[in-house]
């Protein structure tokens, strides 16, 4: 009796022991904990901007314009890593929604910044682009003329195929947005905006909305808040573009705020900040990606709009 005893405790204890480990192997091999919400797991931020997934996404380098797709199942961006200066390098990071967990995988160098079309079928990297296939992204492709001859550092594009894009700032700093649409199948000649929107210094990385009611972007301004700043114009009745509105001192600060974009379900507004190693700062040694309620956007409308 106590022979088959001691057996029964000892095949307790191997179970348990094997069911420790197991749990541990799994957790190690995990890059995040097992969830079935969206947005990695993390709690939804209210109209404070908050650093987006700190310890999962946002680190202690650099993190910059992350994207989702439209189901909300990937989500890209750029990171920087390597303790020591001449170490640091630039990767191009996925983390994927898989058998209810969040999986952590490196894609490439960095290649471009990343935007998803409104239907998830294209990842454009300004002047290139991927193809979604049925197993996965296509090799990157170009673009072609006219886009091959501008300098773009971010391009995105509306649900009917218009395209807005940025030039990177020559010496004197005047970044130009441009647009081109998608007309009976065929691409225009890119066209820049108007002074609503290329005014002031270093106009960049530019959103337009699925629906091409509002372009986001930012830039410096006299009446900014100091370095960069994101602003929006919400397109008018007549179909012009209405006076760049900043959206605030909750978003921007002294430092370098940009690359803003709004997620797929239209819930978020994601952006990044310079905030230094110690405090925000010139210095762009720790960007961070941030996240807030895009109702911001809505108490900005015109009333006309709402």
């Amino acid at each position: 009796m106590r022979r088959s005893s001691l057996l029964f405790l000892t095949f307790v204890w191997v179970l348990i022991f094997n069911a420790c480990n197991t749990k541990k192997q799994h957790s190690k091999d995990s890059n995040s904990p097992a969830i079935e919400s969206p947005y990695l797991g993390q709690k939804p931020p209210g109209l404070t901007p908050e650093p987006f997934a700190p310890g999962i996404v946002v680190m202690d380098n650099w993190e910059y314009g992350g994207v989702f797709t439209p189901d909300l199942t990937e989500f890209y961006f750029i990171r920087e890593v390597g303790d020591v200066e001449e170490n640091k390098k630039m990767e191009f990071v996925v983390f994927q929604y898989k058998n209810n967990r969040w999986q952590e995988s490196v894609i490439s160098p960095r290649v471009g910044q990343p935007y998803i079309s409104p239907d998830g079928k294209t990842m454009h990297l300004g002047r290139r682009y991927k193809e979604r296939t049925e197993t996965g992204w296509s090799e990157i492709k170009k673009l072609g003329s006219p886009f091959e001859e501008i300098q773009i550092m971010r391009l995105t594009a509306s649900s009917k195929g218009t395209y807005v894009f940025d030039e990177i700032g020559m010496p004197e700093g005047d970044g130009v947005i441009r647009y081109s649409r998608l007309i009976d199948g065929k691409r225009e000649e890119p066209r820049p905006f108007g002074a609503a929107i290329n005014t002031g210094r270093m106009n960049a990385h530019p959103f337009i909305a699925p629906d091409e009611s509002y372009l986001i972007w930012d830039g410096q301004r006299d009446s900014g808040f100091g370095n960069s700043d994101i602003y929006i114009s919400f397109r008018q009745p007549d179909g012009s573009w209405g006076d760049a509105i900043n959206l605030g001192d909750t978003i921007n600060t002294g430092a370098w705020e940009a690359a803003a974009s709004v997620t797929p379900d239209g819930k978020y507004l994601f952006f990044n900040r310079n905030m230094g190693k110690v405090k925000p700062s010139d210095k762009y040694d720790n960007v961070d990606i941030f996240w807030v309620d895009a109702q911001i956007i809505e108490t900005l409308r015109p009333k006309h709009e709402k």
